[in-house]
């Protein structure tokens, strides 16, 4: 077939979607700024790609995991195990660095604004009670629901029966998953799109005006992020894998980050987050398992967000306490944010139970929530494309503890890219 002379054409042809997003990414600011009016109605194009990509996670991620366990040969790895300990001590020590930089950089907020309508926990019992129930729900209400931990539960309670099923048909669930896959890249070719769209709705809509009078507390919690993102996730993958870890961490952000920044959920970014595991030629059995349970638990930006908020109104109202106090309360309420994940905004529905442990009335601490809304064009934005870029990079870094041969071919693969 001849090559098209079109630019656009050959431009779509040669290069990368990143590159092609970030050309999105110009062009919706641009729209934004020179005519807002038409950018709001852009925002079509963004509602329907999160909306495609919300659509096929679910169905994805429940054949992914059933064929992968059902495909599962006796005496195979998986680093599922050692992934758990990197999720939990990721979110404990993005925890730790909140809290530190709370009491370094202490932030003042203007609490007068309302909150609105919206019920959060009224204890971390009723979170932990929630994600119980949320395991045993209705299979096609949880995938209907988009319940993540419903749709894990049962798609491995499957994988298991199916283990001793026909050869024939593990095949076919097998050519069933690649097909669904399929449909999924086919959803994420049009991210340049989406973003485009989202970002000239976003920008139209609420600008940077709303942001400039909580700039402090802005940089506070992207500093940690950032900070986060760049140093302690490297130490932690250095220690796993002794390589290192730059050229796999700045992969994961800028392929998995981007996404997730204008997408803002952990859930729609699966999809993407299971095309670059596929890229980096990790073992399917363990992070068709990984992704959608790191979507869920594991949650670094939301230990920031939580912490650096909740001691926002702490020093607020001039409350005396200590550090060890605070980190306590804080890996509380981190824990917690499980039950809030895969939703845009969620983690601050944690707010008022952290606030609560510091004595803070409820009253108060949704007006924090209130101010969390306010930031959250950046705040929610920054803490997604943290927590899903840390899902691949952990699950990556698990698997090449495992295995030392995926070192070699992980490197050879994005070393050239980032160099």
């Amino acid at each position: 077939m001849k090559p098209s002379n079109n630019p656009l054409v050959r431009f779509i042809n040669n290069s990368s979607l990143v590159s092609q997003i970030i050309v999105g990414l110009l062009l919706g600011t641009l729209l934004a700024w020179f005519a807002p009016e038409q950018a709001k109605l852009a925002g079509l194009l963004g509602s329907l790609f999160v909306g495609g990509l919300k659509a096929v996670a679910p169905v994805l991620v429940f054949i992914l995991v059933t064929a992968s366990i059902a495909g599962h040969k006796q005496g195979q790895k998986t680093s599922i195990r050692p992934l758990l300990v990197l999720y939990l001590f990721g979110t404990f020590c993005a925890a730790v660095v909140g809290v530190l930089a709370s009491f370094m950089f202490p932030s003042v907020l203007q609490l007068a604004s309302s909150a609105g309508e919206i019920s959060p926990p009224s204890g971390i019992g009723e979170v932990l009670n929630t994600l119980l129930f949320n395991i045993v729900s209705n299979p096609v209400k949880a995938l209907i629901d988009a319940n993540y931990i419903g749709i894990l539960a049962w798609a491995i309670a499957l994988g298991l029966a199916l283990r001793h099923a026909s050869h024939s048909t593990k095949l076919l669930i097998k050519e069933l998953s690649h097909a669904v896959s399929g449909i999924v890249k086919a959803v994420i070719r049009c991210a340049p799109l989406g973003i485009f769209g989202l970002v000239a709705a976003t920008l139209a809509e609420s600008g940077f005006s709303a942001l400039l009078g909580y700039a402090h507390l802005l940089a506070v919690l992207l500093g940690c992020m950032l900070f986060v993102a760049v140093v302690v996730n490297p130490l932690i993958v250095y220690v796993k894998i002794k390589r290192n870890p730059y050229p796999l961490v700045f992969t994961c952000l800028r392929e998995s980050g981007v996404t997730a920044f204008f997408t803002r959920s952990s859930a729609a970014n699966i999809p993407v987050n299971m095309e670059l595991c596929e890229k980096l030629r990790l073992p399917e059995e363990t992070y068709a398992v990984s992704i959608p349970l790191g979507a869920t638990i594991n949650m670094a930006g939301a230990a920031i967000t939580i912490s650096v908020l909740a001691l926002a109104a702490v020093h607020t109202l001039g409350i005396e306490v200590d550090l060890a106090t605070a980190l306590l309360l804080s890996v509380i309420s981190t824990v917690a944010a499980c039950g809030a994940s895969g939703v845009a905004g969620g983690s601050l529905l944690l707010i008022p139970l952290a606030c609560s442990l510091f004595g803070i009335s409820n009253e108060l601490a949704m007006q924090v929530v209130a101010v969390g809304f306010i930031i959250g064009v950046l705040q929610d934005s920054a803490e997604t494309a943290l927590n899903s870029s840390t899902d691949v990079l952990f699950t990556a870094a698990a698997c090449m503890a495992e295995d030392k041969s995926l070192l070699d071919d992980v490197a050879a693969d994005i070393e050239p890219v980032d160099a």
